[in-house]
C-alpha cells in the first residue's frame, strides 16, 4: 500500500492509500500540480495582508512556495474533537482558513502559517484532487466507487502530458 501524500503525527484528515505506484506517484508528486485543500485553525485573525502573502507565496527555509487558493471561512468548520485539543489561550481569538496547495513540501502548510506570523493550531486535509473527507469520521475509511477510481486514473493520466 501507498500513500497519496503524507500527515505528520499533529495533522489529521483524508488520507488516501493505494496499491497502484503510479497513481500514487502521479497524484502525490508536485510536477502534476494536483490540488490539496486543508482547513487551518490559526492563532489570532490573518489580515488581508496575511492572506494576500500566503496566496502569492512566502518564503520558507530558503523555499519560495507556488500560489495558493486561500480564503478566511466565516465560521468555524464542523469537526469532531481533536485528541489532544489545540492549545488553548483565553485571551487570544483562532481564525479557520481553507488552503488549497498544488505542492507538498515537509509541514508546508503550518511553515507558511508562521511565516506570516499566524501559527497553526490545527491541520485537516479535506480533498486530495476531486475526493472529499465528506462526512468520514476519525478511524473510518471507505473503498473508492468504480467511478471515482476510473477518473482519478483518467484525472492523473491528463496531468501528466
Amino acid at each position: 500500500m501507498y500513500p497519496v501524500g503524507r500527515l505528520d503525527w499533529d495533522s489529521e484528515g483524508l488520507l488516501l492509500l493505494t496499491n497502484d505506484g503510479q497513481l500514487q506517484h502521479r497524484l502525490a508528486h508536485p510536477r502534476f500540480g494536483h490540488k490539496r485543500t486543508y482547513w487551518v485553525q490559526v492563532e489570532r485573525i490573518p489580515d488581508a495582508d496575511a492572506i494576500k502573502r500566503l496566496q502569492t507565496g512566502v518564503e520558507i527555509q530558503d523555499y519560495r512556495t507556488q500560489a495558493a487558493d486561500v480564503r478566511l471561512l466565516p465560521q468555524e468548520p464542523q469537526l469532531p474533537e481533536r485528541t489532544p485539543p489545540i492549545r488553548f489561550r483565553k485571551n487570544v481569538p483562532t481564525a479557520w482558513l481553507e488552503m488549497t496547495l498544488t505542492e507538498g513540501k515537509n509541514r508546508q502548510v503550518r511553515r507558511m502559517t508562521a511565516a506570516v506570523g499566524f501559527p497553526t493550531l490545527r491541520l485537516v486535509r479535506v480533498s486530495i484532487a476531486h475526493l472529499q473527507l465528506d462526512d468520514l469520521q476519525l478511524g473510518q475509511w471507505r473503498d473508492l466507487t468504480t467511478s471515482e477510481l476510473q477518473f482519478m486514473h483518467n484525472f492523473s493520466k491528463s496531468k501528466s502530458m
